[in-house]
């Protein structure tokens, strides 16, 4: 799909996560693949992964890692898609909870569930932020 749509994509230099590798591949498979399904049609699909190191002092407010740790990777994809609008960012990582219809966006509406679970199974959090029109970002946080 990433050939077919000619997106562009840049990933900074990421690290090495300690973790079950099937999961963690679905968990960045389905987050590149629902950026690929949510793209614009009047614009060049562009997705950013990008990666930086905090110390859990420095998380925001609103994540709620399962483990404690001392810092956490970061690893964001971004990207210039449709969007949504930023009161459903909890509701999306519910199983079956849809923000466009069958018609319009294929899909079984579980894709964002199983990413939280891989997510917590290996003590982590995971956000989204968007805004309509504007493209998402999905924030990945694993403890180092």
């Amino acid at each position: 799909m990433i050939a077919e749509t000619g997106a562009q994509i840049t990933l900074d230099s990421l690290p090495t996560v300690l973790g079950d590798s099937l999961q963690l591949g679905q968990l960045f498979q389905n987050l590149l693949s629902n950026a690929v399904k949510f793209r614009r049609s009047d614009q060049p699909l562009r997705i950013q992964v990008r990666y930086r190191c905090l110390s859990a002092g420095d998380l925001p407010s609103r994540v709620k890692p399962i483990r404690q740790a001392t810092s956490y990777h970061q690893i964001e994809v971004a990207d210039n898609g449709i969007g949504f609008n930023e009161q459903y960012s909890e509701r999306i990582f519910q199983v079956f909870q849809r923000l466009h219809g069958k018609t319009q966006y294929a899909g079984t509406g579980i894709g964002l569930a199983i990413c939280e679970k891989v997510v917590a199974n290996h003590g982590g959090a995971i956000t989204a932020s968007s805004h309509a029109g504007q493209g998402a970002t999905f924030s990945v946080y694993l403890p180092v």
